[in-house]
């Protein structure tokens, strides 16, 4: 056999496997047809680019969860049937569902509060900092080496000089963002502990460069938390006019749902490289910072991922009223779409806040494509001005709160690591309601003329960038 026909066999025998290991392997339909077709029809190239980005070899054995038992409502120190008369219906639906979706328990007497922009978050996150005397873990996507990253790294610093351990960790994608990285700053403040999840640079790590760790939270003393989508970089400090302002949201957390946090970070922490470590818990010595239930759900591709989004298929589901979401980038699936549908169908009010122009190539249009389906179905699209909206947040019935680090993305349903709270609260949810209706009152609807048909071009580009859902 000569040389020639010999490699054309091995070449079949390359394709073969990983078409097996693509069918054996893949549980979406359509992302496998796609796989394959790649596969076959650009022969070795298409292969290689499924041997490295297609393949998922991130698996972690997640740590024992605490509060782990039968019940859902035996933390609360009453027996179900009490519990019950107390939940309204769907909310009870929602509790059993998630406690199947993610088996941890809620946590009992919390406390939180929203902030709004690094104008008002950055000074208090870093006045905890500072203040720490036992322990502060941090992470983040981006920790850019800029303003706001050198006001975290005195206050880093201070935390250190205190007697407390610090412990930062930054994704490897996300800690490029700017130039020279903070790693460089942080690395030489003494008392500090710096790492880095799976480095983007390293080629050790080409195969996971689709994975980011998306998360962000910060843990001061165990005891006080700010958790959400909020980045650190100088964009966030709306108020100082930089040149790309970005607004979002974070939010303060007090109570022994803390503890759950900090687990997450441990994890991520030991995933890393570094060695395992006790974080500082949360004691209720005295009365607790508040009556709030809350939980939290991570997610990733390194377990049974996609809690995050099931989380939200069941929300949607026990609706009842109103369904608020606020996302910087909306680029579901079908089945999400479908659910929204249904819910505006049957009466719930659905409505979304999306900015009215995306910082991602091609994410405008690709949204759009999706538009007119819920639209005509009843669900109501609100469009807000610049500066760039990043923020995070679903609140069904004026209760029911599900804030964290995910879009309402591919990605963030199926390939970040991302890390979400749920909660219910009626002040917290009074101030969050608040916060949607005034980005409501600065936005342009989105209206449906099935009169008006966008143009031939239109709609092939934004079917087009459709197709790229999986990985903007």
């Amino acid at each position: 056999m000569s040389s020639f026909g010999l490699a054309g066999l091995l070449f079949v025998i390359l394709q073969v496997l990983v078409t097996g290991h693509i069918i054996c392997r893949k549980d979406d339909v359509k992302s496998s047809i796609g796989w394959i077709g790649l596969v076959w029809l650009t022969p070795l190239l298409g292969s290689i680019i499924y041997i490295v980005f297609g393949i998922n070899r991130i698996r972690r054995k997640a740590l024992a969860l605490r509060n782990k038992g039968p019940d859902i409502f035996t933390v609360t120190g009453k027996s179900a049937e009490e519990i019950e008369k107390e939940i309204p219906r769907p909310f009870l639906q929602l509790m059993r569902l998630g406690y199947k979706v993610h088996p941890q328990h809620f946590a009992l007497g919390n406390r939180a509060q929203a902030f709004v922009n690094g104008d008002s978050a950055y000074p208090e996150m870093c006045r905890l900092i500072a203040s720490a005397q036992k322990e502060v873990l941090m992470q983040s996507y981006i920790f850019d080496n800029d303003r706001a990253g050198k006001m975290f790294a005195d206050a880093l610093r201070q935390a250190a000089q205190n007697g407390a351990k610090v412990k930062v960790l930054v994704d490897g994608v996300g800690l490029n963002y700017s130039k020279p990285t903070i790693a460089s700053v942080l690395r030489h403040i003494k008392g500090v502990e710096f790492s880095v999840f799976l480095p983007s640079k390293s080629p050790v790590n080409l195969p996971f460069v689709n994975l980011r760790n998306h998360r962000k939270i910060l843990i001061v003393d165990g005891v006080a938390a700010f958790f959400g989508g909020m980045n650190v970089a100088a964009g966030n400090l709306v108020e100082t006019h930089p040149k790309e302002p970005i607004v979002d949201i974070t939010f303060k957390v007090e109570g022994p749902v803390v503890d759950q946090m900090s687990r997450v970070f441990e994890e991520d922490w030991i995933f890393s490289g570094k060695k395992h470590f006790v974080p500082a818990s949360f004691r209720a010595d005295g009365p607790l910072p508040g009556t709030m239930p809350a939980r939290v759900i991570p997610d990733g591709p390194d377990g049974d991922y996609g809690k995050i989004e099931l989380m939200i298929l069941g929300a949607l589901a026990c609706a009842q009223k109103t369904v608020q979401i606020v996302t910087p980038y909306f680029l579901p699936e079908n089945n999400i779409l479908t659910a929204l549908e249904v819910a505006a169908m049957r009466g719930v009010e659905v409505e979304i806040v999306l900015p009215s122009k995306s910082n991602i190539f091609g994410m405008d249009g690709a949204m759009r494509a999706n538009f007119a389906r819920l639209l005509k179905k009843g669900v109501k699209i609100y469009r807000t001005r610049p500066p760039f909206d990043h923020s995070k947040i679903l609140l069904v019935d004026g209760a029911w709160l599900f804030v964290g680090s995910a879009n309402w993305d591919v990605r963030s349903f199926k390939l970040n690591f991302e890390c979400n709270l749920e909660c219910m609260d009626k002040q917290l949810a009074r101030q969050v309601g608040k916060i949607i209706a005034d980005k409501k009152a600065i936005a342009q609807p989105e209206k449906w003329d099935p009169s008006v048909r966008p143009s031939l071009r239109q709609t092939l580009k934004d079917n087009a960038l459709r197709l790229l859902t999986p990985y903007y």
